[in-house]
This record gives C-alpha cells, sequence and structure tokens, in this order.
C-alpha cells in the first residue's frame, strides 16, 4: 500500500472517528472487528467492465460473527475518478434480490446520504445500529448516479448471486427485474462492533481460498466451513473470518489481481481485529513452471520461500499469528509438470518444518489420495484436479485444529 493511500485510509478514519463521538463513547468493551472481506481488483475487459449510470447495486454478504452494530467499507481502490455512493441502505436478505421487511436501515458518511469516495481510497461508514446474527446474509444496497468511471474496483469471483437495477430503488424491498452479477463491485469489507474479546481471521490465498468451483451461493468455500465450526465453539464465537482469496493470484508476480507481496497489506493488515492470517500461496506461481512466458516465471522453492517468509514476518511485526497452510496436490491440473511437482514438495517440507510460521496447517495430506500423494483424493476433487470440491473443500475447514485461535 502506497504512502498516498495510506495517509488517505487514515485520514477517513480520523474524520470517521470525530463525527460519531456519542456512539463511540457508548461502546465501552465494543471494538471493530471484521465479519465479512474481499480482495478488491481492478475490473478489465469484456462483461466485467459494467456501463454503471443511474443504476442500484444490491450485493450480497454472509457474515461470520454477528454484533449490536455494523459499519460497511467501499472501495474505489482501483479508480482513477472519484466514485459518488447514494442511497446507501443495508437489510436482511429474504430470499435473491429481496430483503426482509422491516429490516432496513440507511448507511451514511458522516450524516450525509451521499459520499465521493477519492480514486484509490476506501471510505467506511458511519455506524449502523442494527442486530445482526452470526452467519447472517445482508443485503448492501446503494445508488450510482451518472458520473465519470474509467476504471472499476470489484472482485470477480463472488460465487454468489448480486443484482443490479434501474434508477435509485436501494431502500426498496424488491428489485423490479434486476440483472444478476456474480462479482461484488465497489464494496468489500463489513465491519461488527464485537465484544470484548473479538478477533479476525484472514484466509490469504488464491483461487482454493477464493472458493472455485464450490456450489454457488452456498457459502461452502473452507473459510465458510471454518466460521461456521469457530461458532461452535463458546470460546470462539466472536472470531470472524475474512475471505482475502483471489483466483489466479500469485505470490511474486502480479497474475489475476496483485501479488500476495503487493496486497498483504491492504488485505490482512489493515482488516480490523486480525489476529491470525492462514496464507495458502504458491500454486499459480509453480503453474507457470509448466509453460514459461516470461522469465519471471521460471521461480524456484527458495524464490517462493522468501516470499513467504516476508509475508510472515510482516505479519509478524504487527502482532499477527502467521499459519502457513501446505499446498494441495495438483497432479492432472492443466498446467502440471514434473519440475512444478518438486517445486511443491519442497515448499511444503520448508512450510512444515522451517519454523517460519506460527502453526501449520497440513491441506496437502489432508486431501491427497494415500495410494497416489501426487493428487487428489476422488472425495476431495472437484473433477479439474486443481480445486477441491464441496467435499473436499469440508474435509479442509474440519482438519484445522481450533486451538491455533484460542486466545
Amino acid at each position: 500500500m502506497s504512502l498516498r493511500r495510506n495517509c488517505i485510509f487514515a485520514s477517513c478514519l480520523f474524520i470517521l472517528a470525530s463525527l460519531v463521538p456519542s456512539w463511540a463513547e457508548s461502546s465501552a468493551g465494543q471494538q471493530w472487528v471484521g465479519t465479512w472481506a474481499t480482495s478488491p481488483m481492478l475490473a478489465e475487459g469484456g462483461f466485467r467492465v459494467r456501463a454503471f449510470s443511474g443504476t442500484t447495486l444490491r450485493e450480497i454478504a454472509h457474515i461470520s460473527i454477528g454484533g449490536k452494530a455494523i459499519r460497511v467499507r467501499f472501495t474505489n481502490e482501483f479508480g482513477i475518478d472519484p466514485l459518488t455512493i447514494a442511497n446507501a441502505h443495508v437489510a436482511l436478505v429474504e430470499s435473491g434480490s429481496s430483503t426482509t421487511a422491516g429490516t432496513d436501515h440507511a448507511i451514511t458518511f458522516g450524516g450525509a446520504s451521499t459520499v465521493r469516495v477519492p480514486a484509490g481510497a476506501v471510505l467506511y461508514s458511519d455506524p449502523v445500529t442494527m442486530i445482526v446474527a452470526p452467519q447472517s446474509d445482508l443485503a448492501v444496497s446503494f445508488y450510482l448516479p451518472s458520473q465519470v468511471m474509467r476504471a472499476e474496483t470489484f472482485h470477480d469471483f463472488a460465487d454468489q448471486d448480486n443484482y443490479e437495477a434501474s434508477g435509485d430503488v436501494a431502500d426498496d424491498t424488491s428489485l423490479k427485474e434486476p440483472a444478476t452479477l456474480t462479482s461484488w463491485y465497489f464494496f468489500d469489507g463489513i465491519d461488527v462492533a464485537a465484544e470484548k474479546g473479538g478477533r479476525a481471521i484472514v484466509t490469504f490465498g488464491d483461487s482454493i481460498t477464493d472458493g472455485w468451483p464450490s456450489t454457488h451461493n452456498a457459502n461452502r468455500r473452507w473459510p465458510d466451513v471454518l466460521a461456521a465450526r469457530l461458532l461452535q465453539d463458546p470460546s470462539l464465537g466472536q472470531v470472524g473470518v475474512l475471505n482475502e482469496g483471489i483466483g489466479g493470484n500469485r505470490v511474486l508476480n502480479d497474475g489475476y489481481g496483485p501479488s500476495a507481496l503487493a496486497r498483504f497489506d491492504r488485505d490482512v493488515l489493515a482488516q480490523d481485529g486480525v489476529r491470525y492470517v492462514i496464507v495458502m500461496e504458491s500454486i499459480n506461481d509453480i503453474g507457470r513452471l509448466a509453460h514459461l512466458e516470461s522469465p519471471d516465471d521460471d521461480v524456484t522453492a527458495k524464490d517462493l520461500e522468501l516470499g513467504l517468509s516476508q509475508i510472515a514476518n510482516a505479519a509478524h511485526q504487527h502482532g499477527v499469528k502467521a499459519i502457513g497452510a501446505t499446498l494441495t496436490p495438483y497432479k492432472g491440473a492443466g498446467y502440471f509438470s514434473d519440475k512444478g511437482e518438486q517445486v511443491r514438495k519442497d515448499v511444503n517440507n520448508w512450510i512444515r518444518n522451517s519454523g517460519t510460521f506460527d502453526g501449520v496447517i497440513d491441506f496437502d495430506k489432508m486431501t491427497a489420495d494415500p495410494s497416489n500423494p501426487e493428487q487428489f483424493s476422488p472425495m476431495s476433487d472437484s473433477g479439474d484436479h486443481l480445486h477441491p470440491g464441496d467435499a473436499g473443500y469440508r474435509t479442509m475447514s474440519d482438519g484445522i485444529d481450533l486451538k491455533l485461535f484460542a486466545r
């Protein structure tokens, strides 16, 4: 994150804090903790770039932990023009694009219903006094008036239906014939006012963390299943789970979205209440070894270990526990190679044995076929030999030792 962006981010937080002193003073013992997040990226090419003008977006978020108030984070991270957002609302989802009657709350910004988010910036809403239960589905709706929009910030793979409707209808319970979107635009986080002891886990990775190709609209990504598991333990019921996976992401080089090294400060350290990060990255770096497109693609295990150690060290410097996750099998995938497989094995051995991380989650052993550990077990494989399916994601979550997150 650049110095300029840090300054904007800090300034927004300072301004918002000064505008809501009465709420802050009445909330002794409470703190903001992330309950839902996604990683922003630049919308590029084809259907990803939308002609948003005089339209309402209704975007759905499945939160992890509950609270007595929320705030919403809007993003213009990759915009090159200011982004105007008006008439924003949050409500519980009834079904599809419809919200539950009586649950709608207006979202304001310093008391105003319209806000301009500077290019390259994020901006938090005012606190919204609204009791939300864990595992709720929230609809965040907002109007985009006609404006110059030369670049759009979004998260491509939502694995979730979101909606676009004509005109300013953000406070309508039902949208009339909305178009369906499968990405999140201009919206990348929700915090809750958590009780003392509230904290968050960031799951930091690629498409396997993003949840491809888990069942659409069903919240069966492994971070979702982990969030549900945590709620079963009374001592962990205030631990949020934030999914910061990007499909195609790499550790060392930009691919689809900024590299893991480039986005770590923004997607992990800047998240409210973060105390743990689970790092599962490198398979897309390794996959490039099958078909080199540039000299930078010819990575070694040592290169990846250096990159991952930079992530762990940065976490430690900010009081965040770094938990290393081994890379799952990928034999049979389109970019499998013997060279890449050796790098995967070397990196996994380093994750397990180097002592770089505060803990290890061995996703490799959980999902591998015992008779051929270079490939997924039949139960875990989605069919593409690179990603788990729903059963594989559950296996991954169920194999995580929850003691890693004890205070």
